[in-house]
C-alpha cells in the first residue's frame, strides 16, 4: 500500500529543477540562433534599410513636431527608431513561432510538451527564450544607430530594457498563439506576412499618431486599437528614461492575454492542437 502511495506521488519539482528546465530551453534556442547566421544578418539588414534608405529619403518631407518624449525637434531618424527596434522583436518573435511549428512537425515538441513541468512554464521558458535573442540583435542594432546620429541619453540604454523583454514578450506570445493553430510548415510563411506588414505599418512606428488622424481618422482608430503601437511607445518613452503608463497596461494586458489564449491552445485536451491528434503531428 504504502509503495502505491509512492507511485502515485512523486516527489514535487523544486526550484532547481524549473531553474535547469529554463536554462536548456534558452540554450536551446540560443545554439539554434548562433547556427543560423544568416538569421542575425537579415534581423539587422532589414531595420538598417529603412534607417538608411527610407529614413534618409523622406527626412526633408517627414518632419516630426515636438512630441513625447522628445523635448525638441528630432530627425525623422531619430523617430523611426523605437519603431525599427520594435520591428526587430516582432520578425523574431514570428520566427521563433516557425521553429515551434518545424518542432511539431519533427516531433520534438511532443517531447516537450509531455515533461513533468506545467506547460504554461514550458512554453512561457520558450518565449523568454526567443525574447534573449531579440535582446542580442536589439542592442546590435542600437550600436549601429549610434553612429547614426541617434543617440537618446545613456540611462535610455539600461531603462529601455524591460521595455524590451515586455515588449518581446507581448509579440512571441502573439506568434506562438499562431503557430498553435497552424497544420503546415509551409502555411506559416504567409501568414507571418499577413499578421508583421499590418501590424508594422498601422502603428506609430513610422509616423506620429496626429499626423495618423490628420489624414484618416480611420486609419489612426486602426492604430489606436493596434497593441503594437503601444510597443512601439513604451520603448520610445524608455529609450529617454521615462514611462508611458497607457502603453505599459497595454503590453502588459496584451502579453497576458496572448499568452494564456496560447497556453490554452496548446492544451492537447482542449485547445487547437487536440483537434490534430496532439503537440508532434497531425495534419
Amino acid at each position: 500500500m504504502s509503495e502505491a502511495t509512492t507511485i502515485q506521488d512523486p516527489r514535487p519539482l523544486g526550484p532547481v529543477a524549473y531553474l535547469l528546465c529554463l536554462r536548456g530551453i534558452v540554450w536551446r534556442e540560443a545554439l539554434r540562433f548562433l547556427h543560423q547566421r544568416e538569421r542575425f544578418v537579415a534581423a539587422l539588414v532589414r531595420p538598417l534599410v529603412w534607417l538608411f534608405i527610407f529614413a534618409a529619403g523622406f527626412r526633408s518631407v517627414l518632419g516630426v513636431s515636438i512630441v513625447p518624449p522628445y523635448e525638441t525637434y528630432v530627425l525623422y531618424e531619430v523617430y523611426i527608431t523605437p519603431g525599427l527596434v520594435a520591428m526587430i522583436q516582432l520578425f523574431n518573435g514570428m520566427q521563433s513561432s516557425l521553429s515551434m511549428v518545424y518542432d511539431r512537425e519533427m516531433g520534438s515538441m511532443r517531447t516537450l510538451l509531455v515533461s513533468p513541468f506545467p506547460r504554461g512554464f514550458l512554453l512561457t521558458s520558450k518565449l523568454l527564450a526567443g525574447v534573449a535573442v531579440s535582446l542580442l540583435q536589439v542592442y546590435v542594432f542600437l550600436a549601429v544607430t549610434w553612429f547614426w546620429e541617434v543617440q537618446p541619453p545613456l540611462i535610455g540604454y539600461f531603462a529601455v530594457l524591460p521595455a524590451l523583454i515586455l515588449s518581446g514578450m507581448m509579440v512571441g506570445a502573439l506568434g506562438m498563439l499562431l503557430s498553435s493553430g497552424i497544420k503546415q510548415l509551409e502555411n506559416f510563411a504567409g501568414i507571418m506576412n499577413f499578421v508583421i506588414f499590418p501590424m508594422f505599418f498601422a502603428s506609430s512606428a513610422l509616423y506620429p499618431l496626429w499626423r495618423m488622424n490628420e489624414a484618416s481618422p480611420l486609419l489612426y482608430n486602426i492604430c489606436v486599437l493596434n497593441p503594437f503601437t503601444y510597443a512601439v511607445e513604451l520603448i520610445r518613452f524608455s529609450l529617454y528614461g521615462q514611462i508611458n503608463w497607457l502603453a505599459l497596461a497595454v503590453v502588459v494586458g496584451s502579453t497576458a492575454v496572448f499568452l494564456g489564449a496560447a497556453v490554452l491552445a496548446y492544451n492537447p485536451s482542449k485547445g487547437l492542437i487536440a483537434r490534430r491528434g496532439g503537440p508532434g503531428g497531425g495534419a
